[in-house]
């Protein structure tokens, strides 16, 4: 079995197609990115903020900001894609059989894609602000 390369020049010295090589790195600047996205998102969430005062019009009122949205598509992006490539490294290790490994990927990458269009959606399909109203509505307007 191939030691799993750390560096660069390693992963040039040892991955034979250039796709591979650039999967490599990007594991390496997505999960860097994600350090970020995450950190921001629990300051924003978790900490600026009381989290007992999270509720959904809070949430719809956050996710009408278009910033926010974009912030969040990234991270949705990033997730998915760090995730379903880390997945598709662990069907090559574990399975064997060509077919088996096929499959499996394809099943991985239908997933994958179907989580990530009905992510985009919610995010930028729905008119959150209006959605929030209703539910303070509903609430008698105590927010």
């Amino acid at each position: 079995m191939a030691v799993k390369p750390k560096t660069l020049t390693q992963a040039k010295a040892l991955y034979s197609t250039n796709s591979e090589l650039a999967w490599w790195v990007f594991m390496r600047v997505s999960g860097l990115i994600l350090i970020f996205l995450v950190a921001g998102h629990i300051w924003m969430g978790n900490i600026q903020i009381n989290v007992a005062d999270v509720d959904y019009a809070y949430v719809a009122s956050r996710l009408s900001k278009g910033w926010v949205k974009v912030y969040d598509t990234f991270l949705l992006f990033f997730a998915m894609l760090h995730g379903v490539n880390g997945l598709r490294y662990s069907i090559e290790d574990y399975f064997k059989q060509a077919n088996r490994r096929f499959w499996a990927k394809i099943i991985l990458f239908t997933i994958a894609g179907i989580l990530f269009v009905m992510g985009t959606m919610t995010l930028w399909a729905f008119d959150f602000s209006e959605m929030g109203d209703a539910v303070r509505s509903l609430d008698g307007g105590s927010h």
